[in-house]
């Protein structure tokens, strides 16, 4: 018998039209495109320095599959807690690029949380609690990981942004004192002013439909009746006493103005927070380094910020 063949990526849908079947069909096999070596010339291949596998993470009422990077080391290492983007796609397997790299060369232990995707019957507040509820697991038995308590970040990129930036004050309020956040073109507002931004107007329809893509990311987020400002880091009543920040800005991003408000916010609440803008790079850039030049750059420089973080 011959090899199976290599999954193909499906067409990009119309995402003001897509029915929730369509969206479970293209769902599905995006994330198997995502997930498998045919994707490597796009998001890259795994670094040879890290052993990956999956785990799963017994919470109240649900296992949660978590991907585990680690370095070929033995040692009781830091923590980053990693969140994917997408929202209602997406998975931890198209950062491994990413988390790979990070794990051999911080050394650090990556866990990357495969969350609640958003659907009909799934809103951003699960994903959310999904982030949180991770983070809170893996210190509490941070002796079975491996993992050194005191020395934890928190990271995540776009939707996966915005559910560890409210880890992040999820983390505050619990005491747990997380040594850094970071956010890559973080999605920020997921309330009635979130396409009041003048990137979101400049970048709508180029390169990429973000608008529409926007829109149903919000309907899918924020079921009627629900709080919007409860799961939209900037409308947090309270930002100050946060873990430092790198928020990273793609500037052809629809959302780039959601990450510079968010930066300008936590500023103004005294937590430290470092901004940083990829003139050209588009959404997603750094998942993408088969395609987007400047994924390298940003890659070491969250390496650095962490690096120096975390060191003990």
């Amino acid at each position: 018998m011959g090899e199976p063949a290599a999954p193909t990526r499906p067409p990009e849908p119309d995402y003001s039209v897509i029915t929730p079947e369509e969206l479970h069909v293209y769902r599905e096999a995006e994330n198997r495109f995502r997930a498998s070596s045919a994707a490597y010339p796009i998001i890259g291949e795994p670094s040879p320095d890290a052993e990956i596998e999956w785990r799963e993470i017994a919470l109240p009422g649900r296992d949660l599959p978590v991907r585990v990077y680690r370095p070929r080391l033995e040692a009781t290492l830091p923590l980053v807690v990693h969140v994917h983007g997408g929202g209602f796609v997406g998975t931890a397997a198209q950062c491994d690029w990413t988390n790979s790299r990070l794990t051999a060369r911080l050394p650090a232990v990556v866990v990357s949380v495969e969350h609640r995707l958003l659907a009909p019957d799934s809103p951003l507040a699960n994903a959310a609690d999904d982030g949180w509820h991770v983070l809170w697991h893996l210190v509490r038995h941070s002796a079975e990981w491996g993992i050194d308590p005191a020395h934890v970040a928190v990271f995540g990129e776009s939707c996966g942004a915005l559910i560890s930036a409210l880890a992040a004050v999820r983390a505050r309020e619990a005491g747990l004192e997380l040594k850094a956040q970071v956010l890559v073109n973080p999605v920020a507002d997921v309330t009635g002013t979130m396409f009041d931004y003048p990137s979101v107007a400049e970048y709508a329809y180029r390169p990429s439909p973000a608008l529409s893509l926007l829109k149903l990311f919000q309907r899918l987020a924020i079921p009627p009746g629900t709080d919007a400002a409860a799961v939209s880091p900037l409308h947090t009543n309270d930002l100050s006493g946060l873990a430092p920040a790198l928020v990273v800005v793609p500037t052809q991003d629809a959302v780039a103005d959601h990450g510079r408000r968010y930066a300008e916010r936590l500023r103004e609440a005294g937590s430290p927070v470092q901004l940083s803008e990829y003139p050209g790079a588009k959404h997603a850039f750094l998942t993408l380094p088969g395609v987007e030049p400047q994924a390298e750059a940003a890659q070491a420089e969250i390496l650095a910020f962490l690096g120096a973080a975390l060191a003990k």
